[in-house]
Formats: C-alpha cells, structure tokens, sequence
C-alpha cells in the first residue's frame, strides 16, 4: 500500500522562508523515494516478476490435517490454484506407513496404508493427482521418511534386523521429542522394499516426479550393526569400521553405498515412468554429507537429481542470503534448476510475513528456480502476503 507522506510544515522555532524551486525538487525526489522503499516488496517488483517460476509446497502429515479427508484435500489445493501455486509435494512414506494404498507395505508392515481414520476407504495420491491436475498443479509425492522410522513403528518391529546401530549398539535416534530408528541402507531387503515402494508409485500413478529429502541417507553415527560390519570386513581384509564415525574413508564408504542406492532407485523410476521427474530436497552439502552421508552434489552433476530443492530454513536475512551464494548451488544451477525451500514456520512459530517476504524477493534476485514451502499448515492466515508475492500464475521451469 501507498503510504501517505505527513504535511510538509514550517518550522515554529524560524519564521517562513520563501520557497526556492530546488529546495522543492529536492523535497519532491526525497518524498518519492521514501515511497518508493515503503512499498511492499511484491509490489516493487511487480513488472519483474517471472513467467516461469516453481511455486511449491509441502503437503506432511505431521501438525497438518490437510491430507486427512477428501473435502480438506479439495479446498487446500483450490486455495493453493487461486493463489498461483503450480507445484505440490504431497507426502506418501512417513512414520513407517505409506498414505496410499499400498501392496507393498500390506505385505512388509501388515498394513497397506497408515490407520489414520482420515486415510482410510480412499487413496489420497489418487485424489490428489487427479484434483491436482485439474487445477494445473504439478504433482510429485514426496518420500518424506526415507529410511527413517519410528522407533515403536510395526515396521522396526517386524523387520529388527533391518536397523543400522551405532558402535555401542543403540538404535534410538532422537528427531526433537520423537524417537527414530533406520533401516540399513546396505541391507538388500531394505533396499528392495524401498524400490519396490518407488515401484509402485511410478507404475500405478500419473504423477509428474516423486521427490526425495535429508532422510534418504544415514546419520553418521549408525551403520556398524553386524551385516554393514561384516560388508566392510569383507572389503577391507577384516579389518573393522573406524571407530571415529566420522572418519574420512569411512564416510565415504558408506556414503558411495548411498549413492549406489540412489542410482537403482533412478533407473526404477525411469524404467516405469520415463517423463518421471526424479527431485531431492536436501540440507546444504557440507551438512548434508558429513552428517547424513547423503553426496547430493555427486548425485546432480552424474544426472541423478533433475531438479533440487535446498532447505535453507533460516529466519536471518544475511545469513539466508550467504547460503544461497555456496559455490555446490552455483554450479548445479548450470544445468538443472534449483529452488529454495523456505520455512514458513513450525506447528506454534510461525515465520514473520515480513521474512517470508524478504527471502522469497532474494531468491527472485538471484535468479533461483524458485521456492517451495514448508508447510502447507503455515502458510494459514497467509492468502494476503502470498498474492502480493504471486498476483499472477507462473510456468514451472523445466529440465
């Protein structure tokens, strides 16, 4: 909104002076500069607004009912169509369930979709591809839990030898106040029940990409329960695993089984739906590797990664705008596009509109693909700021 300059008035303490024709210029230009600096930053930028742009948003089931009933799913997606989102991340694999019906699980879990009364007699990724589409949204579920899983989870349960431990033998990862386990990630069966899970996603829908995150890698300080144990023996002439968890050669050991895994979960993908995008949404590279053992930028450069989305959840401007500059960003940037998960706030901390704002004109100076948010429940309250940053519908880039 235009802001109103305050009466130009002489000075009390001087008598009035006759008015000179630059000392008015002058007034004039300082008057329509500071309106220019008050406008909202989706209005200064309106004649520069891109045509192509991702506009996304991740749909999770955790602080979040919108995948809970069809009647919620319908109005979040008309909401996010008239706000000219074009892109949504529903999530299909978390807490140890999947949210579609799955055989796959049926079969692995003894359960084919997570009980949650509001996922049950319905298939929430068929709704929401096809109501997607219908409002031109692009779809591609999102493999939010990797190989994590609860610790209580039927699936640790059933499968106990398909968890990795740390040197002391403990399982338990703790994620905030919730306690997590995970699946070997070098284990054959972990392997095949991860792909036959991508499998039937590709075959069964229509979806425009599946997208994958921080989870499909490992915490560093897992990986010496006795199968990975004996893998490297095998490999290393009996010698043990480091007992440094960080150690370089282990990391990267362990690391190279990741992205093996990756490559095989590509190829399923391809080999059911070529067109499938294949997308990532890591943590920044550093991070990413030491602590998860998850080498994104190898992964994007050999073309396993056709579009990536990098969490920088930051609430400081500055430092926001650093990460964006990282010179792993700038090179994947050459060849496919990159965008920015931005944090739009937590279940009771929300982002201040004023930051949401503020990143999303940075990332648009800087020439990004776009952004996509975490999470659809924060973005309530919030139709006011997302038109004046997206008044009219963009293109999603393409590879």
């Amino acid at each position: 909104m235009w802001a109103i300059a305050p009466c130009l008035r002489p000075d009390r303490r001087s008598p009035l002076r006759p008015t000179r024709p630059w000392r008015t210029a002058l007034v004039a230009l300082g008057v329509a500069l500071a309106l220019l600096l008050r406008l909202p930053l989706g209005g200064a930028t309106q004649a520069a607004l891109p045509t192509t742009e991702l506009r996304g948003v991740w749909l999770t089931n955790i602080d979040s009912e919108v995948l809970f009933s069809s009647d919620r799913l319908t109005d979040g997606l008309r909401r996010l169509s008239r706000l000219h989102f074009n892109t949504i991340y529903p999530t299909v694999w978390n807490w140890g369930h999947t949210l579609y019906p799955s055989l796959t699980a049926a079969r692995v879990i003894g359960q084919e979709v997570d009980p949650h009364p509001g996922l049950q007699q319905r298939d929430m990724l068929d709704e929401a591809v096809e109501q997607g589409h219908r409002l031109g949204l692009e779809v591609i579920p999102w493999f939010e839990f990797g190989f994590m899983a609860p610790a209580d989870s039927a699936l640790a349960q059933r499968h106990p030898d398909w968890l990795t431990q740390r040197r002391d033998g403990s399982q338990v990862v703790m994620e905030g106040i919730w306690p997590r386990v995970w699946m070997n990630p070098f284990h054959p069966e972990v392997q095949q029940f991860i792909l036959d899970l991508v499998a039937e996603i590709a075959a069964n829908y229509d979806i425009d990409g599946l997208q994958l995150d921080d989870h499909f890698g490992l915490p560093a300080e897992l990986g010496y329960d006795p199968y990975t144990v004996k893998l490297y023996q095998q490999e290393h002439g009996g010698q043990s695993p480091p007992a440094d968890p960080y150690d370089a050669e282990w990391t990267r050991w362990r690391a190279d089984r990741i992205s093996a895994m990756l490559v095989r979960l590509f190829e399923t993908v391809k080999s059911r739906r070529p067109d499938c995008l294949v997308a990532l949404s890591p943590n920044t590279k550093d991070y990413a590797y030491r602590h998860y053992l998850q080498d994104w930028t190898s992964w994007e450069r050999r073309g396993y990664v056709e579009e990536l989305i990098i969490q920088i959840y930051r609430d400081n401007i500055d430092s926001f705008a650093t990460e964006l500059n990282r010179p792993e960003i700038l090179a994947a940037r050459s060849h496919i596009p990159v965008a920015i998960g931005i944090l739009a706030g937590l279940k009771d901390r929300p982002a201040r509109p004023e930051v949401i704002r503020q990143q999303v004109f940075t990332v648009r100076q800087q020439n990004f693909a776009g952004v996509s948010f975490f999470f659809y429940e924060t973005l309530d309250g919030r139709d006011r700021t997302l038109r004046t940053l997206f008044p009219r519908a963009a293109q999603r880039p393409r590879v």
